[in-house]
């Protein structure tokens, strides 16, 4: 099944906020998956187990660098790019 998720991630005490960032879209690539970064979340579209393994690598990515907050909205309706 195809699935959307909307990815943000919240680096809390950290001097710099891109590394952490930068490493979810990093896990999403390594999942061969195309994720689209905004300026307040990063949404990526794929197969449900692609999505969900890349959520946890990018999680624990991001929490290697610090303290983190990651809020996840995951959808199997939303509009998908075809």
């Amino acid at each position: 099944m195809t699935i959307s998720a909307q990815v943000s991630i919240y680096p809390l005490r950290q001097e710099h906020l891109a590394p952490a960032v930068k490493s979810v879209q990093i896990a999403f690539e390594e999942h061969g998956l195309a994720p689209q970064v905004g300026p307040m979340s990063t949404t990526v579209t794929g197969e449900t187990r692609a999505i969900f393994d890349a959520l946890a690598e990018a999680f624990a990515k991001a929490a290697a660098s610090g303290q983190v907050v990651m809020t996840v909205t995951v959808s199997n309706a939303c509009p998908v790019p075809g």
